[in-house]
């Protein structure tokens, strides 16, 4: 198999394997309008195997609390002519914001429009969340699409 290195755009590394979909998701990849590789089941030394995306798009703006929150373990790569010129690890989110939506029906936010998803890290090895209104509970990618 061959995917085609990219010029100018962001590639995401070391996606816990079967996670590169919901990463899609999350960053709403399908509304560029520019080439999007995603290789899953590639192997790996490091993990056995991973999952990675290809974004060829120079102006991208990656928001790496979706990625921390998805999968913490995900290395961003920064291309800039053909040449990685920054690279980042990704971890856990302090806070989200706007990222999911708090599942409780009497949460402020639900009944009042505008108020911004809020929820803050409360258990780093569970990786759970809660709204910073009602403390409601969120566990990693628990979104229904």
């Amino acid at each position: 198999m061959k995917i085609d290195s990219i010029q100018n755009g962001i590639v995401l590394d070391h996606i816990m394997a079967g996670k590169a979909m919901l990463v899609y998701k999350y960053l709403e990849l399908d509304k560029l309008n520019c080439s999007v590789a995603i290789i899953k089941n590639a192997a790996s030394h490091k993990m056995g195997r991973k999952d990675i995306l290809k974004i060829d798009h120079p102006d991208y703006d990656i928001n790496l609390d979706i990625l921390g929150y998805v999968d913490p373990g995900i290395t961003v790569s920064v291309i800039k002519d053909g040449a990685t010129v920054e690279k980042k690890k990704v971890g856990l989110p302090e806070r989200i914001v706007n990222v999911v939506k708090c599942k409780n029906p009497r949460c402020i936010t639900t009944t009042e429009q505008g108020i911004k998803q809020i929820f803050k890290l409360t258990d780093p090895e569970k990786r759970t969340y809660r709204c910073i209104y009602c403390e409601a509970e969120n566990q990693g990618e628990q979104i229904k699409w």
